[in-house]
C-alpha cells in the first residue's frame, strides 16, 4: 500500500557551488557512506545532488520537510539499485505513518538530478 509519494529536482551546479563555498555542507547533510560513495567519482557534486534530491523526495513521501527530519537521518545508498535507510527522526516518522520501506528512483542529466520516492506500508488486505 502506498502511504506517500515525493519527488524532487535539484540543480547539480547549485550543489557543486554549495560544496565549494561551504566545505562542511557535505558533513552536515550526508552520511559517511554517502560521502565515500560520491568521492569515488570524477564529479562528486553530481552524486551529492542526486542524494540531496533523494533526501528531499523521501521527506516529501513522509509528509514532512527538512525542518522536521534531519538530513543525515536519511541515507541513500549508491551502486546498483539505490536503497533508503532511515535513522532517528526519519525512522520515527516512518514508524508513525506505518511505512515499512521507501523506494527511490534516481536519474540525472549533466545539469539536474531528479528522484522519485514512494513510501510503502503493509498491503491492504
Amino acid at each position: 500500500m502506498i502511504i506517500g509519494i515525493g519527488q524532487d529536482l535539484t540543480e547539480i551546479g547549485r550543489v557543486e557551488r554549495l560544496l565549494e563555498k561551504y566545505p562542511r555542507f557535505a558533513e552536515r547533510c550526508f552520511t559517511d557512506h554517502e560521502r565515500a560513495y560520491a568521492q569515488r567519482f570524477d564529479r562528486p557534486g553530481r552524486r551529492y545532488a542526486a542524494r540531496f534530491a533523494g533526501k528531499e523526495a523521501v521527506m516529501k513521501s513522509l509528509g514532512t520537510g527538512y525542518r522536521r527530519i534531519r538530513w543525515r537521518d536519511i541515507e541513500i545508498t549508491g551502486g546498483g539499485k539505490p536503497t533508503v535507510r532511515l535513522f532517528r527522526t526519519a525512522a520515527a516518522r516512518a514508524e508513525h505513518l506505518g511505512v515499512a520501506e521507501v523506494h527511490v528512483s534516481i536519474t540525472h542529466t549533466d545539469d539536474t538530478a531528479m528522484v522519485l520516492a514512494i513510501a510503502e506500508g503493509p498491503s491492504a488486505a
